[in-house]
């Protein structure tokens, strides 16, 4: 199911075809979480997200390290934020940058957020040029040492402290 809104697709949910069943997305969720964030650990959208694969053992990792480094509520604050920026970049993305924070030892929220836009960040590097007949241009540094010899020749100042 799509929720479009002036020609944009603002929601997508998947369908339930079966009788009394539950199908959240935790995505959905995230807003309210990020005031409630006791509510994440049992929250039945991240139950479903764990039984469907969508949430991989390094997001466990990642966030009893920032429990471990930032406190319980901060750090699962911090994991929420987290999992917003997954909605900017996609979830390959955001598993990836996890994985990678995992594996430096960054244990923040703008550590993840560099590693998601790392690669939007880096400059093509210039190639290398061939100078050909340029090269005939070419002149060595200039010299300062007869400057330097002026130096020998001014008078001495003092200085006033």
């Amino acid at each position: 199911m799509e929720i479009w809104y002036q020609g944009k697709c603002v929601a997508r949910h998947e369908r339930c075809f079966g009788r009394q069943q539950k199908v959240l997305n935790l995505d959905h969720y995230l807003e309210v979480l990020e005031r409630k964030p006791g509510a994440l650990a049992g929250a039945t959208a991240l139950e479903q997200w764990r039984t469907q694969g969508r949430w991989p053992g390094s997001y466990d990792r990642y966030w009893e390290v920032l429990k471990q480094r930032q406190g319980k509520q901060a750090g699962t604050r911090a994991m929420i934020e987290i999992l917003l920026l997954g909605q900017q970049h996609g979830p390959a993305r955001l598993r990836q940058a996890i994985e990678e924070a995992l594996r430096l030892g960054c244990s923040d929220v703008a550590a993840v957020r560099y590693l998601l836009t790392a690669e939007q960040l880096e400059k093509d590097k210039p190639a290398a040029i061939e100078l050909g007949s340029l090269i005939s241009y070419e002149r060595p540094l200039p010299s300062m040492e007869a400057y330097d010899q002026l130096l020998l020749h001014a008078p001495v100042r003092e200085v006033m402290q």
